[in-house]
């Protein structure tokens, strides 16, 4: 079982508050410099050879990414990758930049990799330094390959030349290690990450952690009238299917829940009796993507030791055809007692997270926040850039959509209500699953989920159709981006969401 889980690289990260010279730039291999778009006379003084640079970034178009790729003459011949940003630019911005700025300093081999942000603030180059970190952890991290050769490594020390100030790189460097976790299990095979594995994975980082382990197999979710959930389930010819409740209890083991994480973890997602087309089908071993920014975030907590009781419940199946999967126009009852109609049984990510999010909250959390590759109308919606957010806390959207703008995880809230349950309405039970046209279907996924929020609990629903992107994301260079983990982080620290008001 150790195999499926990720060998963390050991990337140490240092850095200097001196002036930097010449015995700083032998240790490193390359040298990532970040510059403001106009850079005064004087600046060219502090940077490293900056004559000769002055003179050969003359010569390039002002929009490139990098601005400049040259060499040092130093003995060790210390690669430079420059780029320039404006002061004052988005946080999607400065992570963008990092991220195609260390894409052209880790082509060669695996080294030091150097940081040097001059020319700026103290607060901004403390922010652009960081942006660089998280790019190079990201970047340093190998997902899981199955080939004959193991995947070189792609940077071994990363060291923080010339800062203003000691930065601390605390939150920086457990929010990689969530953010990693998170794209780790996303892209493993469906038969290396089937759902019995995938449930061992967890006890197995539970006890590593010190969190609360238990499993609700399906006699147990019977039990507990989890109809929703069970429906999806049915399809699989095994008892692999399971809701996984994890527990991070940094005072009291009996503390009340301050904050629930919910994810949807279907782990392959042929869509069902209504089965999807080979390249809707093809990467479907990623619909669990919403568990592991769960277990991600679960993860970055725990690793910053923050005085938050957090429970994390995650929806555990496969998505299978066959002559027991359920079908269009079953009547099931969900754990909440309402009844659901089914339509399409490749709209499964509302039926498992129905029940979920019953569960979560029924404990009365201030808060929960479920993470979901949830519809394609999102991803209509808003592109790949973003992802969706909901909330029944519309006084919420402009703090939600604030938050994604610091950093640097960007998101677009969408309404949610009574009205949109008219597109719902069911002649045989209490509500459809979804609407036969799907109409602003991401709309109405949410509307329905907020249908099984008990107790006025504040609830989150991030439709995350920025999961996966062509290219990477911000700072993260994959097309599995983890997207959600440092979203959820920002709430909690920036915005100390845990403090409003119902």
């Amino acid at each position: 079982m150790q195999e499926t889980l990720p060998d963390f690289p050991v990337i140490r990260c240092t850095q200097s508050t001196t002036k930097i010279d010449s015995k700083q730039l032998e240790a490193i291999d390359q040298l990532l410099l970040i510059l403001p778009e106009r850079i005064p006379a004087a600046l060219w003084r502090e940077i490293p050879e900056g004559s000769k640079l002055k003179t050969l970034l003359k010569k390039r178009p002002a929009d490139d990414i990098p601005a400049l790729l040259s060499r040092l003459g130093n003995t060790r011949q210390t690669l430079l990758v420059a780029g320039r940003i404006a002061p004052g630019a988005a946080a999607f911005d400065q992570l963008t930049l990092a991220r195609k700025l260390v894409a052209a300093a880790t082509t060669e081999k695996a080294g030091c990799l150097g940081i040097a942000v001059l020319g700026f603030a103290q607060g901004e180059q403390h922010a652009l330094s960081k942006a660089a970190v998280a790019a190079a952890l990201a970047a340093g991290f190998n997902l899981p390959q199955f080939k004959s050769k193991a995947a070189p490594a792609k940077i071994r020390r990363i060291r923080i030349l010339g800062l203003d100030g000691a930065v601390d790189f605390s939150r920086t460097i457990a929010e990689s290690r969530g953010n990693n976790l998170a794209r780790y299990l996303t892209a493993l095979p469906p038969n290396i990450l089937d759902a019995v594995r995938y449930a061992a994975i967890l006890k197995q980082l539970a006890k590593e952690q010190g969190w609360q382990y238990k499993r609700f197999n399906t006699r147990d979710l019977e039990k507990m009238g989890a109809g929703a959930f069970l429906a999806v389930a049915q399809g699989n010819e095994d008892d692999s299917a399971s809701i996984v409740r994890l527990r991070y209890r940094p005072a009291k083991p009996s503390a009340a829940p301050a904050l629930s994480l919910v994810g949807k973890g279907i782990i392959f997602d042929t869509g069902g009796t209504n089965l999807k087309p080979f390249t809707s089908m093809l990467d479907m071993h990623h619909d669990m993507q919403g568990s592991a920014v769960a277990v991600g975030t679960l993860l970055t907590i725990s690793e910053l030791k923050l005085p938050v009781a957090v429970d994390t419940w995650l929806a555990i199946t496969e998505n299978r055809t066959g002559p027991s999967a359920y079908k269009s126009q079953d009547v099931v009852t969900a754990a909440n007692g309402k009844t659901i109609q089914t339509i399409h049984t490749d709209a499964e990510g509302r039926m498992v997270l129905a029940d979920a999010l019953t569960f979560a909250s029924r404990d009365k959390p201030k808060l929960i926040v479920d993470f979901a590759t949830l519809t394609g109308a999102a991803i209509s919606a808003v592109t790949t850039r973003y992802s969706g957010v909901f909330t029944n806390r519309s006084d919420w959207h402009p703090r939600l959509k604030r938050t994604g703008r610091h950093c640097g995880e960007r998101v677009w809230p969408f309404p949610i209500g009574k009205e949109f349950l008219d597109d719902l309405k069911s002649q045989t039970a209490d509500i459809q699953q979804c609407s036969v046209n799907q109409p602003g279907d991401h709309i109405l996924a949410a509307s329905f989920l907020a249908e099984f929020i008990e107790n006025d609990t504040p609830w989150v629903h991030v439709d995350l159709a920025a999961s996966n992107r062509k290219g990477g994301l911000a700072h993260v260079p994959t097309e599995i981006t983890g997207f959600g983990v440092r979203y959820t982080m920002s709430l909690l620290l920036d915005d100390n969401i845990l403090k409003a008001e119902k």
